[in-house]
């Protein structure tokens, strides 16, 4: 396995687990293509201090409903579906709300910051040759 998931610990910053894990925060980078990351300011979990600010300034009503939920009725019944009122899954029935759950401003961005908590790791042993190999592609560019 050339990669490890790993849960973005609260403080964490890219340099901080480059240094723990491959001994050296020069190579956060490495972690950031892996994960496809081209802004940490929005693409990185925020820390518990800034998330509070962030959906301050975002939403008037941080408990206000975002939007509601149903389960998938077919294939993986555990996966949630986003329902909006003027979505095609919406047939008028006065009872379809009762039936869906409802997720607020603070549970939609909570849920989204705990996605970007979910990161790939690359195992140490393949470090200098992912290095060796992505310096050989940078020359070969015609960039």
């Amino acid at each position: 396995m050339l990669f490890d998931t790993y849960d973005v610990k609260e403080g964490e910053s890219p340099e901080s687990i480059a240094d723990k894990l491959y001994g050296d925060s020069e190579l956060h980078w490495v972690i950031m293509l892996i994960n496809n990351i081209t802004d940490r300011y929005h693409q990185w979990p925020l820390s518990s201090g800034q998330f509070l600010d962030y959906i301050n300034d975002k939403y008037d009503n941080v408990d206000a409903v975002h939007h509601y939920e149903i389960a998938q009725s077919s294939g993986d019944t555990k996966t949630k579906i986003e329902v909006y009122k003027n979505s095609a899954l919406y047939t008028g029935d006065t009872d379809f709300y009762a039936s869906a759950s409802i997720v607020t401003n603070f549970e939609y961005e909570e849920n989204e910051q705990d996605e970007k908590r979910k990161i790939r790791l690359l195992d140490p042993i393949y470090v200098e040759q992912f290095i060796t190999e992505y310096e050989n592609l940078m020359k070969e560019s015609i960039l």
